[in-house]
């Protein structure tokens, strides 16, 4: 029986936008503001919801890409899966250590090296430095920074950022891995390396979790697929299926 690595269930995530009102209605508002007892209250025309009762479940070992428009709910989502932001309602249960890269440079110290950022993310993921030595010469490797992993990240580019810090997160000890936008840096052999490295992470049994607008991608390496939409799952199933009426859909626009 198939182990659950994440469930969701009627997760919602809501921000609080900024208050929009006439400038005249600012300035003629302000020294009133000051003076005044009462509590301010936000309406619903402040509220931005991210996400909407958004349900799933992933099992371990699954390779799932995530679609959608720019401001979607992808990224949000992902950061709800890292424990990086909780959700506004619902119920989430994650099932194992979670490592991610959701950004260029996400999780280095720029005043630090390569280097010592190898070993403080391996400490960071709890490992002892004894087993980040015994992988630290195949992260490199596998990263291309060569003789600069010695130098401090703040002067890397940032194909030399993700390439890092794939690296650490593909060789060091995680049971989920979350990527976002990763294939969309670096040059191609990088990125076929990466397909390659995510598949063999898969089939050991981990899950990885890969947001990407490059559906080429998604079709080689995902299991399913997650189309969302102004934060709700429009379509969740066997990804040629899904990816096909995600395509259908930008064509109708």
């Amino acid at each position: 029986m198939k182990k659950i690595a994440v469930r969701f269930e009627n997760i919602c995530k809501r921000y609080n936008g900024p208050k929009r009102k006439p400038l005249r209605d600012f300035l003629a508002g302000k020294l009133v503001d000051r003076v005044s007892l009462k509590p301010r209250h936000r309406n619903s025309e402040d509220e931005i919801w991210a996400l909407k009762d958004v349900s799933f479940e992933i099992e371990q070992g699954e390779v799932i890409g995530f679609v959608g428009a720019n401001g979607a709910g992808k990224s949000t989502l992902l950061k709800i899966v890292s424990r990086i932001t909780k959700p506004t309602s619902g119920f989430g249960e994650i099932t194992g250590r979670v490592a991610s890269l959701l950004e260029v440079g996400t999780g280095f110290h720029p005043d630090l090296t390569g280097r010592e950022n190898v070993y403080l993310s391996g400490s960071i993921l709890g490992m002892k430095r004894s087993e980040i030595d015994q992988r630290f010469d195949d992260i490199v490797e596998f990263s291309g920074v060569g003789s600069q992993i010695g130098m401090q990240v703040k002067f890397y580019s940032s194909g030399q950022h993700v390439r890092l810090g794939f690296s650490v997160l593909a060789h060091l000890e995680q049971e989920i891995l979350i990527l976002d936008e990763v294939l969309a840096v670096g040059d191609q052999d990088f990125r076929e390396k990466c397909l390659k490295k995510m598949h063999e992470l898969a089939g050991s049994g981990r899950t990885v979790l890969l947001v990407s607008h490059q559906l080429e991608s998604l079709e080689k390496l995902c299991d399913k697929v997650i189309w969302l939409d102004r934060g709700q799952v429009v379509e969740f199933g066997e990804t040629q299926k899904v990816l096909d009426a995600y395509r259908n859909s930008k064509a109708l626009l």
